[in-house]
């Protein structure tokens, strides 16, 4: 008997390292995914820095379009794996580096504490809504009568329960089911439900500011110190890199407004959605005869 529970504990350590390595692993391949995809984007202010600032905005969309697709493929062909959440934080904390060690000493004292409170939010903010329940639902929670399977988009969908009176749907991503479920979204590692939805609107408003505000930051930069006219090498390249990191926020500003955008017109149709079914009942309520 003493031998078993030792073989089991023994079991469970192992399992525990693996995971750990697979952990480790998949963010070591996603820091190094960022590297390069920060050194690709350096490579457009590089060699078109006489561009201007959309012709260098669109050729650093090509190219990050170009390096996250190659990217992609050369992990699957070598079998890698990377982790979503750590390639977020790996670009949070690359950004905020070249902020400290390139942009800071252009900015006002009363911005770099503005600039740090955000990104410290941002992290904990990332944190939170990594480790909160978006709304787990134990699938026994749920009679045979009130699930309806049907497939939507990759979603397994049920009907509205009359006591939640929320759309319950099944993440196949997270194996289980999710009240007031919206999407599971990797970037963040969790699925966005009734109970983490709001943070999740927070949150991609956060990115959005902070991102814009560093964009702000780089253009007194660039403004106060035209490095890209200096002959030094070491000036040159401090310029370059806050440029690109520029234009890498940039670029995120444009994606997360659009995704925000999207996101209030998916409301605004299930809002719409929502009342037309509601007209309705109430209409077949009237014509019933009492």
């Amino acid at each position: 008997m003493k031998k078993m529970v030792l073989l089991q504990l023994h079991d469970q350590d192992q399992r525990k390292m693996l995971a750990w390595s697979k952990l480790i692993g998949r963010g070591t391949i996603s820091c190094i995914s960022v590297l390069l995809t920060q050194f690709a984007l350096f490579l457009v202010p590089l060699f078109f820095s006489a561009s201007p600032i959309l012709i260098q905005l669109i050729l650093s969309a090509l190219v990050l379009l170009v390096v996250m697709g190659f990217g992609g493929w050369c992990r699957r062909l070598l079998g890698f794996h990377a982790s979503a959440p750590a390639f977020v934080f790996c670009c949070i904390f690359f950004v905020w580096g070249v902020y400290i060690a390139i942009v800071r000493q252009a900015i006002s004292c009363i911005m770099d504490i503005m600039f740090n409170g955000e990104m410290i939010m941002l992290i904990i903010g990332l944190c939170r809504i990594m480790l909160k329940d978006p709304g787990y639902v134990a699938h026994e929670s749920f009679s045979s009568d009130e699930l309806d399977e049907s497939s939507v988009l990759g979603v397994q969908t049920h009907n509205e329960s009359s006591l939640l009176q929320m759309r319950v749907r099944y993440c196949k991503s997270c194996k289980t089911h999710v009240q007031g479920f919206d999407h599971h979204c990797p970037a963040f590692g969790n699925c966005i439900g009734q109970k983490n939805y709001v943070l999740f609107m927070v949150l991609l408003v956060g990115f959005i500011t902070t991102e814009t505000f560093y964009v702000v930051c780089s253009s007194q930069f660039a403004s106060k110190f035209p490095a890209l006219e200096e002959i030094r090498l070491e000036t040159n390249f401090i310029s370059i890199m806050a440029r690109s990191t520029l234009l890498f926020s940039l670029l995120q500003v444009l994606w997360q407004v659009f995704i925000g955008a999207v996101f209030y017109m998916a409301c605004l149709l299930h809002m719409f959605q929502y009342q037309n079914r509601r007209v309705g009942e109430l209409e077949e309520v009237s014509r019933v005869p009492t």
